[in-house]
């Protein structure tokens, strides 16, 4: 059987658009073969230059040239060269096998570089490297997208204006009426509030809507344990006061979820990382991870919450503003949820100006101001005494870029703290802080989404 090694060298050698697919993504370091190694060098240093494929001529000579080689090495490298005959192989295929052979390689290789920086035997990385090393290589792939060509790409763009984007729905009206029927992949959404306001209540309750809809979904904590999210997600699917969660009567409580799980053909997954341990890099490990060992794949992420995760840009307690630091975080979780095609949704905390205010800005976002200009979607919770009187909080819009901001730019949810709930409040409640002669007409989807009210039991 050939390897696959000299059927990517001979294909380098006749296959013209094969080279100009694969090249950009092979490595050197991939050949483990030393005489395989020096005839794609020499290879790649060709169709650098030259901007075309080499021949099996010029690769002799070249090769004579090296320094690094003697003459045993050179007569076999030479042998090598000749034996790459043409022979024609399906073009998908051939892409598709050279594509794995990367990956196989590059995990292979980073596995042996972990290896070395557990062991402390290189000293320019750190053990906190090797999320990063083991996710870069569990990433390799093809991109063949190499951006939109305006007016020859006019067909793929006008159906893509009219193609029905993939959205995760809320649950509550007004946040599906201000992103136009939920929030999209690759994007990054973000709840500021001050402490005890509802920033972890507010992703619990949207992360118990998805699961009822059928989705996978993976909470991230930092902050909490993952029993006490998981607790907060019993009282609002459950139906139960947080308080009498312990009080149930164990058949009780196997009876509940033993019906909720057959009502959802979602999968919930919830991680705790030390506060502050943990970046993108380790986000992308564990999504690796989660794949491998459970077949899962998530749909959508909350991440609780942002302040508290780590920057793979910089080392923990190193001599970096508190700007730039917060901004690195919120553009590595954004990439994150573009390279992982889902939407992720974290918070914030309010500066102490904004604590207990009955209306806060996008000035009172906390350490960082360069966070809202990498949000997609940003929206303050706001609770005062009287709101709090009434079972409601107030929700302002600070960054869209879904729909038109100052549409529905204040609106009013119910908040049921007990059941970790949400819930829409009657339209009258909405009268005082909704911008008049701004109602945008919305219609819902055509397919009704679960509510809890379609739950019993």
């Amino acid at each position: 059987m050939e390897k696959v090694e000299f059927l990517i060298l001979r294909n380098l050698l006749y296959n013209e658009e094969y080279v100009r697919k694969v090249v950009p993504f092979l490595k050197a370091e991939y050949f483990e073969n030393f005489n395989e190694k020096v005839v794609f060098e020499e290879i790649l240093n060709f169709v650098q230059e030259y901007n075309q494929p080499a021949t099996r001529e010029v690769l002799c000579i070249e090769t004579e040239k090296r320094q690094d080689i003697n003459d045993s090495s050179f007569k076999e490298i030479s042998d090598l060269i000749t034996s790459l005959e043409e022979s024609p192989s399906e073009f998908n295929w051939l892409v598709d096998t050279t594509e794995k052979w990367c990956r196989d390689r590059a995990i292979y290789l980073a596995l042996m570089e972990s290896i070395q920086l557990a062991d402390g035997k290189d000293d320019t990385k750190g053990r906190d490297a090797i999320p990063t090393i083991l996710s870069d290589a569990l990433a390799v792939s093809f991109d063949s997208n190499v951006g939109h060509d305006y007016l020859t790409d006019y067909e793929e763009r006008y159906e893509s204006y009219h193609r029905k984007e993939d959205k995760i729905p809320f649950d509550l009206e007004y946040f599906d009426k201000i992103t136009k029927g939920g929030i999209p992949n690759k994007t990054l959404n973000i709840a500021l509030a001050g402490t005890g306001v509802g920033k972890s209540l507010f992703m619990c309750h949207v992360a118990s809507s998805v699961l009822l809809q059928g989705k996978n979904v993976l909470y991230i904590t930092l902050e909490m344990a993952e029993e006490k999210i998981a607790e907060r997600i019993d009282a609002n699917l459950l139906n139960v006061p947080i308080q009498d969660i312990t009080d149930l009567p164990k058949q009780m409580f196997d009876s509940k979820v033993t019906n909720l799980a057959q009502k959802t053909q979602g999968t919930l997954i919830i991680k705790e990382y030390p506060t502050a341990s943990a970046h993108s890099g380790h986000f992308k490990g564990l999504l690796n991870e989660l794949a491998l060992k459970k077949s899962f794949r998530p749909d959508i992420i909350f991440i609780d919450y942002l302040n508290i995760c780590a920057s793979s840009r910089y080392r923990a307690g190193s001599n970096v503003n508190s700007y730039s630091y917060i901004k690195a975080i919120a553009e590595e979780l954004r990439g994150l949820a573009v390279e992982a095609n889902l939407p992720i949704v974290s918070a914030t905390q309010t500066t102490r100006s904004g604590y207990g205010s009955s209306d806060v800005d996008l000035t009172d976002t906390s350490e960082s101001f360069g966070l809202p200009a990498t949000a997609d979607l940003m929206f303050a919770l706001i609770s005062t005494e009287e709101l709090e009187g009434l079972n409601q909080i107030m929700v302002k819009q600070l960054k869209n870029r879904y729909n038109d901001p100052t549409v529905n730019k204040r609106f009013i949810v119910g908040i049921d703290r007990a059941k970790m709930r949400l819930y829409d409040c009657e339209q009258n409640a909405q009268q005082d802080v909704i911008d008049n002669g701004q109602e945008e007409e919305y219609n819902p989807e055509e397919k009704p989404k679960k509510s809890f009210n379609d739950f019993k039991f």
